[in-house]
């Protein structure tokens, strides 16, 4: 009894895990912001910041709507969207 209670709590945390897993990569935003870069100054943070956003458009995290909004963002100096601007679909 206690062995098929804990064969049945295992295969739902993987289950779970699975499922989380899949949730994750097929949202649209990153689960994180990219890395910054503050050691080597804010031209090389910006950099960061573009290599990170090819690099989800290249794994289609994004759609090209979303990345061209990103780079003009960057290309104004901005490496983050402001918390007040909501997504735009």
């Amino acid at each position: 009894m206690a062995t098929a209670l804990i064969a049945a709590l295992a295969g739902v945390l993987i289950l779970a895990g699975i499922v989380y897993d899949i949730a994750r990569l097929v949202t649209p935003r990153e689960p994180r912001c990219p890395p910054l870069a503050r050691v080597r100054g804010r031209r090389a943070a910006l950099e960061s910041a573009e290599r990170w956003c090819v690099g989800l458009r290249l794994h289609d995290r994004i759609d090209p709507a979303e990345y061209q909004h990103r780079m003009a963002d960057l290309a104004h100096g901005h490496r983050t969207v402001p918390a007040s601007e909501t997504r735009r679909t």
